[in-house]
């Protein structure tokens, strides 16, 4: 199977036994998004249906005045780790009249994945969620013996689902950033919380999205480091569709 930096949906093997799409160790998927971004010799020539796609049935966005791009992420995604000084540099390079935002996907329970969406849900609702604290959270996983660590950094395998960080944890991690550990739990288990990480599965879902990290561009387009080429490929088309979406919006 081909090496391409991303993490996606368990499936079954013959046997039923549930098994990863490429689950690829966390140094191996650092290497394959750093290496695939290499620098271009000359202007990228874009093409839908090859590098990036159309979403069937776009529904407007909640900012219509603005373009609005999402990464489809999970903090507990190796690739989505690896991926994260690119959205810094995404962060920095977006132009004006543009929005940054995140949809946590939930699809490995055994990589604590459910735990930290609904942990991103609680950190936005008591507004403690930005940049600064995102990236804690990354480096909190995947920084060897990091306080909020999936992985056993002897084997490079997800720990034992019994091991893995509960939403306790997560919530003392953010009180690093203002956050009451107590009102964190209780925020994180409201029924708002419940309703946002229901209404992130179907988004997803909507959006075709089957592997993480998956960029959204105004709910129009969808692109990943696999059909991109690379993580900075992906920032470049990233910008493309931006400014295309844009100078749209304007000519309106």
């Amino acid at each position: 199977m081909q090496d391409v930096p991303w993490c996606a949906p368990a499936i079954r093997d013959f046997i039923g036994e549930p098994i990863m799409i490429k689950r690829i160790a966390v140094l191996l998927s650092l290497a394959a998004v750093s290496g695939l971004a290499f620098a271009q010799a000359a202007p990228q020539q874009w093409v839908e249906g090859q590098q990036y796609f159309a979403i069937p049935n776009p529904q407007p966005t909640h900012q219509p005045d603005k373009v609005v791009v999402t990464e489809v992420f999970s903090f507990g995604c190796p690739a989505c780790n690896g991926f994260q000084p690119f959205i810094d540099k995404l962060r920095a390079e977006l132009p004006q009249g543009t929005v940054l935002e995140f949809v946590p996907a939930s699809w490995h329970p055994n990589e604590d994945w459910p735990v930290f969406q609904r942990a991103y849900f609680a950190a936005k609702s008591l507004g403690v969620d930005n940049a600064q604290s995102h990236d804690a959270v990354f480096k909190a996983i995947w920084d060897p013996n990091g306080p909020l660590a999936t992985y056993d950094p002897a084997t490079q395998r997800p720990k034992a689902e019994a091991n893995l960080p509960k939403l306790e944890d997560v919530a003392k991690f953010y009180a690093r950033f203002g956050a009451k550990p107590d009102e964190f739990v209780a925020t994180a288990n409201s029924f708002a919380v419940n309703l946002e990480m229901k209404r992130a599965d179907q988004q997803i879902i909507a959006w075709g999205v089957t592997s993480t990290p998956t960029i959204i561009v105004d709910g129009k387009w969808r692109a990943d480091t696999a059909s991109a080429k690379g993580a900075q490929q992906l920032v470049d088309l990233t910008l493309y569709l931006v400014n295309r979406e844009l100078a749209a919006k304007k000519a309106k």
